[in-house]
């Protein structure tokens, strides 16, 4: 069975109140290669030794004294640094297997020791033990990304609105029956609208003194969903004077290509004549 150098570099702490199994194991790893051995003869330490050391495996004796393997294990539940388990009972009590298991232990040896079980059992649960911690470094990476990412679409976003409200008097966006959803700058002062009038606005509070055959225009361009680039519009005041605009715009869709509005920039063109 080849051991890699990761698995041969795993931290492993032994605990049991007999020190020549405690001798027999740490021999015994040691010939395999394992070089980060760590040893116990108190199950009353282990927890402040894997929150302190980490360890990539226990292998726990469940008979002990004062304390025993089955509330070494309810302690190190507790750990929420690292919510997995990485403990191998010891027990010379097969009746003890299952129950251990339902605690929480993730393999068993069993006493007196057969070395090539000793040695299959602990390679073959590092191998698991190292594939979790990449996997969770890996799940940590791609959040840190994710965070990232989001932070730099963000302030992509606002250098964009930023840059939006400097060349132009509005942004807008119109939902899909045509009210206005969201607005920045002046546009509704412009367009003689009042704020409360910002969701369904009725015919009566609609400005007027609009060209028609250029609103008809830009109408029909936003029934077939069509974007829009610099379009003229020319509005006549009840005085008499007049007013210019140019909009742009573009439809939106959701993630399931359903239309679900307008958003564009407009410019009134009056004030710079």
């Amino acid at each position: 069975m080849p051991v890699t150098v990761d698995i041969l570099n795993a931290n492993i702490l032994i605990v049991d109140d007999q020190e020549a199994n405690v001798l027999l194991l740490t021999q015994l790893l040691s010939e395999v290669g394992y070089s980060r051995l760590t040893s116990c003869m108190n199950p009353q330490e282990v927890c402040a030794l894997h929150r302190k050391h980490a360890f990539d495996l226990i292998l726990l004796d469940l008979q002990m004294p004062v304390m025993d393997g089955f509330q070494v294990m309810e302690g190190l539940k507790t750990n929420i640094s690292d919510p997995y388990l990485p403990v191998i009972v010891l027990t010379a009590q097969p009746g003890h297997k299952l129950r251990a298991l339902q605690a929480g232990a993730k393999d068993f040896i069993s006493k007196p020791f057969d070395l090539i079980e000793v040695k299959t059992r602990i390679h073959n649960m590092l191998e698991v033990r190292l594939l979790y911690k990449k996997l969770a470094e890996f799940n940590h990476l791609l959040e840190e990304k994710v965070a990232e990412r989001t932070a730099e679409l963000r302030e992509s976003e606002a250098r964009f609105r930023s840059l939006t409200e400097l060349a132009t008097d509005w942004y807008w966006e119109q939902d899909e029956s045509g009210s206005f959803s969201k607005v920045s700058g002046p546009v509704l002062e412009m367009l003689g609208l009042q704020v409360d009038t910002l969701h369904g606005q009725s015919e009566s509070t609609r400005v007027g003194g609009w060209d028609e055959t250029e609103r008809g225009m830009l109408l029909a361009t936003i029934a077939a969903r069509r974007p829009f680039l610099d379009f003229m519009l020319h509005r006549t005041l009840p005085d008499g004077s007049g007013q210019t605009f140019q909009v742009s715009g573009e439809p939106m869709f959701n993630s399931c290509s359903c239309f679900v509005g307008y958003r564009g920039i407009g410019l009134e063109l009056t004030a710079q004549a």
